[in-house]
């Protein structure tokens, strides 16, 4: 099998996109056996999510989001930014605003246009999920903020957010590789987590600034996660480390949150690029 996809990137988290939106497009699910094999960053493509351009009856468009593991993704806050780009520039819309539907739900861009292709891309990602159920992080009802747990046998002070998908933020004075990858495999992996979570080490450098460093479920270091951006500036509000509103450095780049006082819900602000187009031959 053929499979003609586009690379594509925000802030250098980068995605395999397909179009399924075509005559004859292959399904997620005749594609789901090779994600491990496309994945593969030498003998394959390589990517940080893998996503489906399809439509949909409840929104504009719908998106499937595989990791390079196989698994099922709910949510991508950078995919979704390049989803937009690809559907806005490979005409499928001229509409400045659209909707897609993910296993997170149904959200709502704004695209910003320059030159007849989108530049950056304003997402409403819905209100943040506070319970402890949202996260799917085992124990007793309620909210997950600045709570102790024995990582690694040492206990840190976690605070978790559901974007649609799941997310546990610790804070620390410096956030370094080598802790975010020395923790991050282990909280993704906790017993107190069995679906996983991303993981995100957040180094607080003002009241509206952070830097944080990212471990995705199913992808390891990525980076930049657009959801894991939301997540953090939520928790770092909650926790009293911020206002409502955060420019958050990532390793790839800058994204603008805000978690409006107004309906609740975060909007997250950023760019999405085409890398390249091409075509990988499955066994």
């Amino acid at each position: 099998m053929i499979l003609p996809f586009t690379k594509m990137h925000g802030l250098g988290n980068d995605f395999v996109v397909v179009d399924g939106l075509v005559a004859g497009a292959p399904t997620p699910e005749r594609v789901q056996p090779h994600l491990v094999e496309i994945g593969h960053r030498r003998f394959g493509v390589g990517y940080d999510q893998f996503l489906f351009v399809q439509p949909s009856g409840v929104a504009d468009f719908k998106m499937p989001i595989f990791n390079p593991d196989g698994s099922v993704a709910e949510m991508c806050g950078n995919g979704i930014r390049a989803f937009a780009k690809f559907v806005y520039d490979h005409g499928y819309t001229k509409e400045k605003t659209i909707t897609v539907e993910t296993l997170g739900g149904i959200k709502t861009l704004d695209l910003t246009v320059s030159n007849g292709k989108v530049s950056s891309v304003t997402v409403d990602m819905g209100a943040p999920g506070l319970e402890r159920a949202d996260i799917g992080m085992i124990g007793p009802p309620g909210q997950v903020i600045d709570e102790l747990l024995e990582v690694n046998h040492e206990p840190i002070k976690i605070t978790g957010v559901s974007m649609g998908n799941p997310h546990v933020v610790f804070f620390e004075d410096h956030a370094t590789d080598a802790r975010i990858d020395a923790v991050g495999p282990a909280l993704e992996n906790h017993p107190r987590f069995p679906r996983r979570t991303n993981v995100h080490l957040v180094e607080v450098l003002g009241p509206s600034e952070l830097r944080m460093l990212t471990w995705e479920r199913g992808a390891g270091r990525t980076l930049a996660c657009g959801t894991g951006a939301c997540a953090c500036l939520v928790a770092a509000h909650v926790n009293g480390r911020t206002g409502r509103q955060a420019l958050c450095h990532l390793p790839g780049g800058d994204l603008q949150i805000t978690w409006s006082e107004t309906d609740g819900h975060v909007y997250m602000t950023g760019p999405a690029t085409e890398v390249y187009r091409g075509e990988i031959e499955l066994g």
